[in-house]
């Protein structure tokens, strides 16, 4: 391994680094190398100039079908993105793990105590010492290091900056002390443990497992242990980039409308005598529809017809994908935001109904794309984010048109990125 004070010599020296190229691709390595700069001078002022360091990098993830699926043991199909954490990295011997983030509070743990804080719930430290102890309760190995990191993935936007986190650290664990046999399943689990229990954020396993596998990834909540399959898939050879337009607006209010959504879909479920809409039909939904309507009420019918659409309309993205028939999937994905925007009704919010922010920037979206491409809302929905595949002749005037109503730099232009939590040098 290379001294921290020998990668910075390098990459002040501009030497080509072909591990950059791989993971970024070739316009974006003079960037992202100047990125990395900065991360190891931190290292070095931080801790020591001629430690042997290692560079890690893991993705933000964007969902891409199976909106409001996963709650009900459902299906979805997320991909992991351009936008990343990356840490310059050291072993060290004190079984403390230091990690020092730019534009946020350092990070001390020691390793001696891996049951929960009650004062770090919430906090980066609960995160790192969960990991910690989902490692050893596994039966891996852990060990100290001391690590500066800094993320470019958009926090508050839904793809998943917590997420990336978790598995930047579960990376450095794996390869420093486990020679990387631990699998990216295995990954997300932990961190999804470390979340729940340390952190104390109830999430689900989807942005964890898009987050660890990289590229295209399906994934069934349907058993206890969820199965994962990668979708190959080149999008860089679709013609289309992947925007995620901000709206604005904040989801702090909007706990209640996340939670009336799942419990909507399950109070269904429980009326036909299961705990989730998975473990029913829609066939048996339809049959018992009149009276589902007075026990459940319409919109939570709505609901319901959503999740058996949009279940389905996962594997038929999946397999649009593997067959190369793009034009296929940018029906679906079209298709699965009308299903959220229609009976799923995750677009807007009755508490402020002034406030339409996601509908208008869906609406505008038809508008500047004009029958190509495909949009619809990103994440939980209320507020925040919607995505569109927008061809690349239209980028420009797609990103000017969104900006020019959602303010300058609203409009993000990703890419699908293959790899998950990895070892760049």
């Amino acid at each position: 391994m290379p001294t921290c004070s020998q990668l910075t010599a390098q990459l002040q020296a501009g030497t080509p680094s072909p591990a950059l190229t791989a993971l970024y691709g070739i316009e974006h390595t003079a960037t992202q190398a100047r990125r990395l700069l900065g991360v190891a001078e931190a290292f070095a002022s931080t801790f020591a100039p001629e430690r042997e360091i290692a560079v890690f990098s893991a993705p933000g993830r964007s969902e891409i079908g199976g909106n409001h699926t996963d709650h009900n043991r459902g299906k979805v199909l997320a991909a992991s993105i351009n936008l990343d954490v990356i840490a310059v990295a050291a072993k060290s011997e004190n079984n403390r793990v230091r990690v020092y983030s730019a534009g946020y509070n350092p990070n001390d743990v020691a390793l001696d105590t891996l049951t929960p804080v009650p004062e770090e719930t919430g906090h980066s430290s609960a995160m790192i010492r969960g990991i910690c102890a989902g490692f050893a309760q596994r039966g891996h190995r852990i060990g100290g290091f001391d690590a500066t990191t800094i993320s470019d993935v958009l926090g508050g936007s839904g793809l998943s900056s917590s997420a990336a986190f978790a598995v930047l650290v579960c990376t450095i664990l794996n390869e420093f002390y486990n020679d990387g046999r631990v699998s990216a399943l295995e990954v997300a689990q932990i961190s999804q443990y470390a979340e729940n229990v340390f952190v104390g954020k109830p999430c689900g396993l989807l942005d964890q497992t898009a987050c660890a596998v990289g590229g295209f990834v399906a994934i069934d909540f349907e058993g206890s242990v969820p199965v994962v399959q990668k979708v190959d898939f080149d999008f860089a050879q679709s013609g289309h980039a992947l925007c995620i337009v901000d709206t604005g607006g904040s989801h702090a209010d909007l706990t209640e409308d996340y939670a009336a959504v799942r419990a909507e879909m399950e109070s269904v479920a429980k009326a036909l005598g299961r705990n989730v809409l998975r473990e029913t039909t829609q066939a048996d939904f339809l049959a018992q529809l009149p009276r589902l309507r007075e026990t459940c009420g319409d919109r939570a019918a709505l609901r319901a017809l959503h999740f058996f659409a949009e279940n389905a309309r996962v594997d038929a993205q999946a397999a649009a994908l593997q067959a190369n028939d793009f034009a296929a999937f940018l029906r679906l994905i079209t298709e699965s935001g009308r299903s959220s925007f229609m009976y799923n009704q995750n677009i807007t919010t009755g508490k402020s109904p002034a406030k339409q922010a996601v509908a208008l920037a869906l609406a505008l979206s038809e508008t500047l794309l004009g029958g190509r491409g495909a949009f619809r809302v990103h994440g939980g929905g209320f507020a925040g984010t919607i995505q569109a595949f927008v061809p690349l002749n239209l980028l420009a005037d797609y990103r000017a048109g969104m900006e020019a109503v959602f303010g300058p730099q609203s409009c993000y232009v990703l890419k699908v990125r293959l790899q998950g939590g990895v070892r760049v040098l």
